[in-house]
């Protein structure tokens, strides 16, 4: 009985200190790399207002949540929402990345948190919004080869 206990215990220890944090699910730097990529495609897509490219970084299924917690699901819904506020009431208003971290729930699904700094916009009229920041979660998934954004949720931090 003593021996099995040793065996255990040096199986746990032996697994134990192989284990490491920061490794998800065998994702390799260039994974976490091609998932802020995403980010960014989005980013620029938002400051060119046109959305050119977004059939190359979305899943076709894209669910995206405002900050004021409304929901569209599906590209093309998203695209009707997103390109004439982009292009009219938020022409011209950028985000930059202020800070991300990125973290692999499967081999096949990241989140993104990223807090992008927001230009100076006015909306709805008569309200300003100066160095505004946003908190945006992105779950992008892995397919064929390809990671894809399939959801963002976007929510204005408030200071206190």
């Amino acid at each position: 009985m003593k021996k099995l206990s040793v065996i255990i215990t040096v199986t746990i220890a032996t697994l134990l200190s192989s284990f490491k944090p920061n490794t998800s699910f065998g994702q390799k730097s260039q994974d976490e790399q091609l998932v802020k990529n995403v980010v960014l495609a989005y980013q620029d897509d938002y400051n060119d207002g046109g959305f050119k490219n977004v059939e190359t970084y979305t899943t076709k299924d894209w669910e995206h949540i405002n900050p004021i917690g409304g929901i569209t699901k599906g590209r093309d819904e998203v695209m009707k929402e997103l390109r004439p506020l982009c292009q009219t009431i938020l022409k011209g208003v950028s985000l930059t990345v202020e800070s991300d971290t990125v973290r692999f729930l499967s081999p096949t699904v990241a989140i993104a948190n990223v807090v992008h700094k927001c230009s100076d916009y006015e909306f709805p009229q008569g309200v300003k919004h100066h160095n505004e920041r946003h908190m945006k979660t992105y779950i992008i998934v892995k397919k064929q080869g390809r990671w894809l954004l399939t959801l963002d949720q976007n929510t204005i931090i408030v200071a206190h």
